[in-house]
């Protein structure tokens, strides 16, 4: 009798649910097995809002969409979930039990058993009730810290994934073109290698933690006429090419970006979401991004209704889907039934969805989201009792001691110290008059894309969610001897004058007067500053500038504190303050950087990413001006800011010295090594940003006079000193030349160390020899800086 030996055996599943399978293979069969509607609900997400009570999500309505009958879409399938944690205000666990029953619901109402990818803001943070608000992107640029950008974008990542989000709408890498614009805040700077730097180190740290970065806007939307929030967008070929593209370029290949947003604008006449050109042509031919491209809300539509470059919903879908556009955000209104029905009647290729259906499916395969082991839960609700909503309140912090430690340091390293004439840091005073709207308002350290005022604004009952202290409770903190009084003097924009000389007889009874001015961080009209908050003038909003001008008339000492969203010319307190401090809402933790940088416990190290302008009408203006920019006797108009980009004081001082170059010539496929000592010759430690910018004197087309190529941060004890050491390659001189290659031509250059756009202070001339070159954005990007010693 022979024994029977049995055999374990695994159940078949489906080739596109098989993990050791190729994602490609997996994806191809997925598509071959769908209908045409299956295939289309995959490319489009819904608006949702959360469950505070742990139930399913609901749908959000808005005025530019219809309602949404889930019941009807999901048996089809769904792509994305839109803003599930920041629509409403929800405790965070409730928030992620919410997502997990309606991930359950989304996979088991579709044959396949595909749930959707859910995305959130996180501009400034991850923009959901509770949460860490952090500096915003300017305070970002004002570090020149890549680091701890990196760092912040990864701790951002790790919140969002813990609760079950995978794509992150940021960073923003459009360039500062003119400072009116409201969403300025929302941007790195206005030079393109300080944004692409940092804007690629954000994406860095967000893919480190499994979110998908999303690199926007696509481009050319900062550089409207006038600064006014999506309007034409007129800039030349060369303006795009050598300012607006770079960052997006070093964030594809350097960052790993996965997707990308195309921008609202049209350019020369053409909608980017409509331009095959930039978002098939440049973006993946050229590029070779391999991701997906998303709408930014609305966008497909507004072909429409604001570009009229289509005739109805279904015009509109096939002009985005031929251009490159694989998803509509943030929920369907052309690429649902309009879709459909042209698939079906022959006006859309079933090919064009198949290819941007390819696209998705890869990114959700990547994810694990066709993983046979896949599962709602997310790792914060990971062992809990998804029965007991209630016992899940308050069990999932987004605002951890770690954050907060990560949102001070980028803060503090963010401060920049405008003007001093030796009043800071402060001895400690006596009398301290705090003055200003921003003096004693929770919020003013909030961007426009924070939670409390994104979302929070329109829920005035729910409690703000996070710890925001303010100036006058900070500085309380770091001066317990001195007394305050605290006096409002006018609002941040209401005009009023009549709060004026009760600040004014504050100020002449205090030993120094620290003016609190700025902007009240909004949406669309509800703020000076923020997504839709565009400026007339660079004055500083309402009546603060009379404010300002009184208290310099008091005769006590006046430091000038903004926290603010753009940069604003500050008249006579350029020059009559007795210091001026700079900050664009520098988030949570906020106060507690300024105070300290007020009293010398921490020592100021940022540096300007806008300049400051000078006048309140000088604009469109950034240091970025070719010669013809420049003051000039045949203009009444001169553009010279007040502090220039980059600009930034210290506590301490710093000698710059022994400037060497390892050679006076090299070819235009070669680089050249600087070096120079820095010493920190004060008595106090400090950060010295040691700046590289090449000047081209002759180029075959009109340059910038300057443009920043390289950066770093140099920390000394004092006495001090350390050699830094900078290699330039030849590619960083490259530009977009007359027939539209980039190129690298032969001739000299002035290389420039320096502290700042105005203050060089040394200067290498070196030559590039041999044939003009051309280059592409496989291009070396970066001067690499090593410091010794």
């Amino acid at each position: 009798m022979t024994a029977t030996v049995a055999v374990e055996t695994t159940p078949e599943i489906p080739l596109w649910n098989d993990p050791s399978r190729s994602v490609s293979d997996r994806v191809d069969a997925l598509i071959g097995a769908m209908t045409p509607e299956e295939k289309i609900a995959q490319l489009y997400g819904v608006w949702v809002g959360a469950s505070d009570q742990g139930g399913e999500v609901a749908p959000h309505q808005h005025d530019m969409e219809e309602a949404v009958d889930l019941d009807t879409l999901l048996p089809a399938g769904l792509g994305q979930l839109t803003r599930p944690f920041g629509t409403v205000p929800v405790d965070p666990a409730l928030g992620a039990l919410s997502l997990q029953r309606t991930q359950a619901r989304i996979a088991s109402a579709n044959r396949f058993g595909i749930p959707a990818l859910a995305h959130e803001e996180c501009l400034a943070g991850f923009a959901a009730w509770g949460a860490t608000a952090y500096p915003v992107p300017l305070s970002w640029g004002a570090t020149f810290d890549p680091g701890v950008v990196r760092r912040m974008a990864a701790a951002i990542g790790r919140d969002m994934r813990s609760v079950g989000v995978h794509q992150g709408l940021a960073p923003v890498l459009d360039v500062v073109r003119d400072a009116r614009w409201g969403r300025v805040e929302e941007t790195i700077g206005e030079d393109p290698y300080l944004v692409g730097t940092i804007g690629t180190a954000y994406v860095q740290g967000l893919e480190s933690a499994g979110i998908v970065a999303t690199l926007k806007h696509f481009v050319g939307y900062s550089a409207s006429r006038a600064g006014r929030n999506l309007a034409p967008a007129p800039m030349g070929a060369r303006e795009r090419a050598d300012i607006l593209l770079p960052p997006f370029e070093m964030a594809v290949r350097e960052g790993g970006a996965r997707s990308v947003m195309h921008a609202y604008n049209d350019i020369d006449g053409v909608p980017v979401a409509a331009d095959e050109t930039l978002l098939t042509g440049l973006l993946r031919d050229t590029w070779d991004f391999d991701g997906t491209v998303v709408a930014d809300y609305f966008g497909i539509a507004f072909l429409k209704t604001l570009h009229g470059v289509a005739a109805d919903w279904a015009d509109a879908a096939r002009a985005a889907l031929t251009a490159g556009v694989d998803v509509e955000l943030p929920t369907v209104k052309t690429f649902g039934a309009p879709l459909a029905e042209a698939v079906a009647d022959g006006r859309v290729p079933e090919a064009l969805v198949d290819r941007a259906l390819r696209r998705v499916l890869t990114q959700k395969a990547e994810l694990g989201l066709l993983d046979p082991d896949w599962s709602p839960v997310p790792a914060a609700l990971d062992g809990t009792d998804a029965d007991d909503p209630d016992a899940l309140r308050g069990k999932v912090d987004l605002d951890r001691p770690e954050n907060r430690e990560l949102a001070r340091e980028l803060a503090e390293k963010a401060v920049v110290l405008l003007t001093n004439d030796g009043t800071l840091p402060l001895a400690r005073p006596r009398r301290i008059a705090l003055i200003g709207p921003s003096a004693a308002e929770p919020t003013a350290v909030l961007g426009c894309y924070s939670f409390p005022l994104h979302v929070g604004v329109q829920h005035p009952d729910v409690p703000v969610g996070i710890d925001l202290p303010t100036l006058a409770d900070t500085l309380a903190d770091e001066f317990p001897a001195a007394d305050f009084t605290v006096a409002r003097g006018t609002g941040v924009d209401d005009g009023d004058l009549t709060g004026i000389d009760a600040a004014v007889e504050a100020a002449r009874d205090a030993d120094v007067v620290i003016a609190v001015l700025g902007d009240r961080a909004g949406l669309f009209g509800r703020g000076t500053s923020g997504e839709g908050c565009d400026a007339e003038s660079l004055a500083l909003p309402g009546a603060q500038q009379q404010l300002l001008d009184a208290l310099l008339d008091s005769g006590r000492p006046v430091v000038t504190v903004l926290l603010a969203g753009r940069p604003y010319a500050l008249g006579r307190a350029a020059t009559e303050s007795a210091a001026v401090v700079q900050s664009f809402f520098p988030g949570v933790e906020g106060t507690h950087a300024i105070a300290g940088v007020l009293a010398g416990r921490v020592e100021p190290s940022g540096r300007l990413p806008v300049s400051v302008p000078r006048g309140t009408g000088a604009q469109p203006s950034t240091y970025l001006g070719a010669r013809l920019a420049q003051a000039s006797d045949v203009s009444n108009i001169d553009p010279t800011p007040a502090f220039g980009f980059g600009h930034g004081l210290t506590y301490t001082s710093f000698d710059w010295t022994d400037l060497t170059v390892d050679t006076s010539q090299a070819p235009t496929d070669g680089e050249v090594t600087l070096g120079l000592t820095v010493r920190n010759t004060g008595g106090r430690p400090g950060t010295e940003v040691v700046q590289l910018y090449l000047h081209d004197p002759v180029a075959s087309v009109v340059q910038p006079v300057q443009r920043l190529v390289g950066y770093t941060r140099v920390a000394l004890e004092p006495g001090q000193s350390r050699r830094v050491r900078v290699t330039v390659p030849a590619d960083v001189a490259s530009f977009t030349g007359r027939d539209g290659r980039r190129i690298v031509e032969p001739g000299v250059l002035h290389l420039r160390l320096a502290a700042s756009s105005t203050d060089a202070r040394l200067t290498a001339t070196v030559t590039l020899t041999g044939p003009e070159r051309e280059v592409d954005h496989t291009r070396r990007f970066h001067a690499e800086f090593t410091l010794e010693g």
